[in-house]
């Protein structure tokens, strides 16, 4: 007899393990309802999916041949939710379905045959595969993205490594696609989120700026400076979690004179301040000098109660792994050297990443 009835999976040997105890009975009942209830929730997700791509279909159909859609205009979706008065029945979940169905036209040749068409794409995820394994919660994060590859590369990477919405949603808002383009070992970047294990608070490499719209023309730190404070709450998500602004050119005064910090912040996660200094060139071992002398004064007149050593972050355009290495030897603060990147990555980079990962 088969251990498995489409998503509900059966206990191995389960017709002949007779429970001999209270404890093992217990188990057993708690096992069944844990495997129960996860292959009724696959199911609900899955016809849900199912509803909503029939809805963005009806929709998208009259919209483009109904004899009377002129009458209703613009106004359609808040119709419609006037119109069916049903709690979840609403313009937004309309606007979403409306988009699915857009974005995802073979869809609609698997439901009417049954069997995923063949895609001359390799770079697109079957549409099998995408209900039975997204939910519709899962597939609207990943339609806030406009670039077709950019949502491929997040439909692979969320059913690998079996995503929640809201760590699908941190990995979108934190631009994953981008910096594993850039990355030299893609793999590693993407390894902290496999099996569902939280990423650590590390320092990113690179991090990607090209929200700032900075001109083509040569520019100094100040605009580096005013164009993140211009877009500070993108900055804040590239940074990452927990991060919170504090202050912009912080003045400190040591052995009697000022010096300013570029940038301040506070992690709440890491209960720690966190000190960044920003260059328009490429590494220089001078640098990390002074950043060490901020952290250092930091940690001796700016801790509180309860707060954890601060951090030190130098952004670079370019940093040569051994001098970087050089220059923190010996050093007790926790000093990091970046990058950063004003464009994106080459989408053959990623291309050639996806290969290796569906091969």
């Amino acid at each position: 007899m088969s251990n498995q009835i489409q998503d509900f999976k059966l206990p191995s040997g389960w017709e002949n393990a007779v429970p001999q105890n209270f404890e093992s009975l217990a188990s057993s009942l708690e096992q069944i309802h844990k495997n129960a209830y996860s292959a009724s929730v696959k199911a609900v997700n899955r016809l849900a999916t199912v509803r909503n791509y029939l809805i963005g279909f009806y929709i998208v159909e009259y919209e483009q041949k109904g004899l009377d859609r002129a009458k209703y205009g613009e106004k359609l979706l808040k119709n419609i939710e006037k119109r069916l008065n049903t709690r979840g029945m609403n313009e937004t979940l309309f606007k979403n379905c409306r988009r699915f169905y857009i974005l995802y036209p073979k869809i609609k040749d698997y439901l009417v045959s049954g069997i995923s068409p063949t895609s001359s794409d390799e770079f697109e995820t079957s549409p099998e595969k995408l209900i039975s394994s997204m939910s519709f919660s899962h597939i609207v994060e990943i339609m806030t993205v406009d670039d077709s590859f950019a949502r491929f590369f997040y439909e692979t990477e969320c059913i690998k490594c079996c995503w929640s919405v809201k760590e699908l949603r941190r990995q979108i808002a934190t631009n994953l696609f981008f910096r594993a383009g850039i990355s030299n070992n893609p793999k590693k970047l993407l390894q902290p989120t496999i099996s569902g294990v939280s990423p650590n608070y590390g320092i990113k490499e690179p991090f990607t700026f090209e929200f700032l719209n900075l001109p083509a023309r040569p520019f100094n730190e100040n605009e580096l400076e005013s164009a993140l404070m211009d877009h500070l709450q993108e900055f804040l998500l590239e940074l990452g979690k927990g991060f919170c602004f504090e202050a912009r050119q912080k003045r400190i005064v040591i052995d009697e004179e000022y010096y300013f910090i570029d940038l301040v912040f506070y992690n709440r996660l890491l209960h720690c301040n966190v000190i960044v200094e920003l260059k328009d060139d490429s590494f220089n071992h001078g640098d990390m000098g002074q950043l060490n002398a901020y952290v250092s004064y930091y940690r001796e007149n700016e801790m509180n109660d309860g707060d954890n050593p601060p951090v030190g972050i130098l952004l670079c355009t370019k940093k040569g792994r051994k001098m970087v290495e050089y220059a923190l030897a010996g050093m007790d603060n926790k000093l990091f050297v970046s990058t950063y990147m004003l464009t994106l990555p080459h989408k053959e980079t990623l291309e050639k990443f996806l290969q290796e990962e569906l091969g």
